[in-house]
């Protein structure tokens, strides 16, 4: 009994922790990249028609809906044209578009949403309803936790739409990426805690270091 009680103290205070964390972190992140998230909306209004920002409806935190905040890297009504997985040489992509996602960029707006709390910096990537719908049994878990901007899919995949190539991205998405996200996402419910987070982030950051170099390759390990 005061196992449990102690476990659910942990629990309790991890929250906490990641809360005030993402609220000051967010913050602080907006303002920093606030010059270049003015930049970047410019240049994507200039170089394509169109609104600024993509905001797609994602399955959030016990499969609760929301909007999510994205740079537009695809043409106007692109989910309209394709399936949610992007190929590496899209044809939906505007030129800006490929180098946002390259170099992750165009995430940088899911800061709003780390801020509105339907979003943690660390967490399982949120999925549209497509894919959540398909989880069953032990899957389910990860919709137990709070959606993340990183987690270890993320780092595993971080040129994801490298590794999918240009033919059959959602088939390949679904029959050799999405059981390994899983695993990696379930595995991150099961150990999450503020030290796993922060270890997570560190991790994330050191992979951004090297991005330019992932993706003159097809895959690549945690």
């Amino acid at each position: 009994m005061a196992g449990l009680k102690n476990c659910r103290w942990r629990k309790r205070d991890n929250y906490g922790m990641k809360k005030l964390f993402d609220t000051i972190a967010s913050l602080i992140g907006l303002a920093l990249f606030a010059p270049l998230i003015i930049a970047v909306g410019i240049a994507i209004k200039i170089t394509s028609p169109g609104p600024v920002f993509y905001r797609g409806t994602r399955t959030g935190l016990h499969g609760n809906p929301f909007k999510i905040y994205k740079f537009r890297t695809m043409v106007d009504n692109a989910e309209k044209m394709g399936g949610p997985s992007t190929a590496h040489n899209d044809k939906r992509l505007t030129r800006l578009g490929r180098i946002l996602r390259k170099y992750k960029i165009d995430e940088l707006p899911q800061l709003i949403n780390i801020l509105k709390g339907e979003v943690s910096f660390v967490g399982p990537r949120p999925q549209v309803e497509k894919y959540t719908k398909l989880y069953n049994g032990e899957e389910k878990i990860m919709l137990s936790v709070r959606p993340g901007l990183t987690d270890y899919a993320s780092i595993r995949f971080i040129n994801l739409d490298k590794i999918l190539g240009d033919k059959d991205a959602d088939l390949i998405y679904m029959r050799e990426i999405e059981p390994e996200k899983n695993r990696l996402r379930i595995k991150y419910v099961r150990e999450q805690s503020f030290e796993t987070d922060m270890k997570i982030i560190l991790l994330t950051l050191l992979q951004m270091l090297k991005i330019k170099s992932l993706w003159k390759t097809k895959d690549q390990a945690i």
